[in-house]
Parts: C-alpha cells; sequence; structure tokens
C-alpha cells in the first residue's frame, strides 16, 4: 500500500511560515496584497478563486477582486491590467485565462507586468523560470509539485524524473524546476513511443498529460514517487486524476490522491508568492 502524499499537511505547514512573514511585513507598514482580475464567471475560475480566498486570508494576504463582465472590450481589459501595474498596494496579480474569445489573450499577458504576475503566465515569469532568476514566478501548480516533495523529504537530487506533459502551465515548467533540483527530467507526452517503458525507468512520475485515467499499472513499477496533477470529473461523478489510481496505488511507493493532492498546495503556493513580491518591494 503506497503513503499518500496529501496535500492539506503541506498546506498547513507553509501557511504557518507565511502568517510569521506577513505579520514582519504589516508591522514594517507593509500589507502583501493581492488582485484576481477575472472576467466572467466560469465555474472552475469560481472554484479557484474561492479556495485562493480561503487560503490568503489565513496567510494574512489583503485580496482585491477585480470581476468585468465577459463581453468586456479589449481596451476595459487593458485599462484595468494597467492599472494594477502601476498601483504600487497591489503585490502581485491573478489574471484567469482562457479569456474569451473575442479578447487578445497575448497582448493581455504581455500587458501584465512579471514582478507581478503569481501564476507564471506571462513570457517574463517563463524566462525567469528558464533561467533560474528572481524576474518572476513560476505557474502555482508546477511549484507545488516541488513544494510536496520537499515536505514529505523525497530526494530530488540526482533522481530520474519523468514528466508527461508539455503545457506551459505544468509539463515544461515543472520540467525545469526539476531540473534546478539537480535532478534527471525527461518529458514525455501523448505521442511519446514506448511510453510506459519510459515511465518505469523514473524515480518520480509526474503526471499532467491533462487526459484522466491516462496512466495504469502498465507504467509504473515498486520503489516509485508519483505526482498526479490531473484532475476530472469520472464517468461515476466522482473527481479522479490523469492516473488509474486503483490500479498504481497499490504498486508504487508513494502517490498523491485525488483529490486532495497537488492542488490543495496550489493556492497556498499562490499565497507565498504574493509575499516574496511584497518583501522584494519592501527591500526596494
Amino acid at each position: 500500500m503506497a503513503m499518500l502524499l496529501k496535500g492539506a499537511e503541506v498546506a498547513k505547514a507553509l501557511t504557518e511560515g507565511l502568517h510569521a512573514k506577513t505579520e514582519e511585513l504589516k508591522k514594517n507598514g507593509v500589507e502583501p496584497c493581492l488582485a484576481i482580475l477575472r472576467v466572467g464567471a466560469r465555474e472552475d475560475d469560481l472554484a479557484y478563486e474561492r479556495g485562493a480566498l480561503k487560503r490568503c486570508e489565513k496567510v494574512g494576504v489583503a485580496v482585491r477582486q477585480v470581476v468585468l463582465p465577459e463581453d468586456v472590450t479589449q481596451e476595459v481589459l487593458m485599462e484595468n491590467i494597467h492599472a494594477l501595474g502601476v498601483d504600487e498596494k497591489v503585490h502581485g496579480v491573478l489574471m484567469f485565462r482562457p479569456l474569451p474569445g473575442h479578447l487578445d489573450d497575448e497582448a493581455a499577458r504581455a500587458a501584465l507586468d512579471p514582478k507581478k504576475d503569481m501564476d507564471g503566465i506571462t513570457d517574463g515569469s517563463m524566462t525567469a523560470v528558464y533561467a533560474g532568476t528572481k524576474g518572476g514566478y513560476p505557474p502555482c501548480t508546477a511549484a507545488a509539485c516541488v513544494a510536496l516533495l520537499k515536505h514529505y523529504n523525497i530526494p530530488i537530487k540526482g533522481k530520474r524524473v519523468v514528466v508527461i506533459g508539455r503545457s506551459l502551465v505544468i509539463g515544461k515548467p515543472v520540467s525545469l524546476l526539476l531540473l534546478a533540483e539537480h535532478a534527471t527530467v525527461t518529458i514525455c507526452h501523448s505521442r511519446s513511443e514506448n511510453l510506459p517503458e519510459i515511465c518505469r525507468e523514473a524515480d518520480i512520475l509526474v503526471v499532467a498529460a491533462g487526459k484522466a485515467g491516462m496512466v495504469g499499472a502498465e507504467s509504473v513499477r515498486a520503489g516509485q514517487v508519483v505526482l498526479d496533477v490531473g484532475i476530472h470529473v469520472g464517468a461515476d461523478g466522482n473527481l479522479c486524476g490523469d492516473t488509474r489510481f486503483a490500479e498504481v496505488e497499490p504498486v508504487v511507493e508513494a502517490i498523491t490522491p485525488v483529490p486532495g493532492g497537488v492542488g490543495t498546495v496550489t493556492s497556498t503556493i499562490l499565497a507565498s508568492h504574493v509575499v516574496e513580491a511584497a518583501e522584494r518591494a519592501a527591500s526596494k
């Protein structure tokens, strides 16, 4: 029976440390503030927003919600992005995407200051992740994977990591973050040949393919650590991940549950980015 890498324990530990940091910042007259910029009311955006609000409240981060109608014009959207960018009281911005189809997503992302981009959606943030600099922040879910491994004292340095998925949201950034931790990283995807064989070679398997139940017993072996980043609604109406959990869990050494795994840590990482941005601003 595998060890369950539950996210709640990680989130709790991170929250305690962040609360201490926010209290110290407030003593010095700095209140960390996150602006949430949302266009319309997509249910997945609302769910993430609720989680972010709860976590920020626990940590001591103020939240400013900017909600625009779904039919908002590009001009009004850009005006709001610019206003948040120049507002010194706002340390970070979470802009929900995808935007409605009539809006220019690339222009919106380009208008957001990487120093305030809390979820790694700008080219500047991704460049910082690639270069290993402090010019931006990685996507929260990718960073949550690393935080989870570190919390459970799972060795990364020198280990073989296989990442299934090459998206800019998880696959590519988590690969770079793990490479920065001195892992040997292989990136795979749905068109990779001999995928199960490659997966079995991994010490740590990160499954972020975006396809429910893509990975089963044929792709794992004893001793592995599996991070399942997927989140889907199964045929039975229950939430499930990218792995067939009932097959994989009895084989591997440790695995994240879905729900209750990586996703549980994501909003705490978001709050940590805001606190870090406030610290950087205060140091100037």
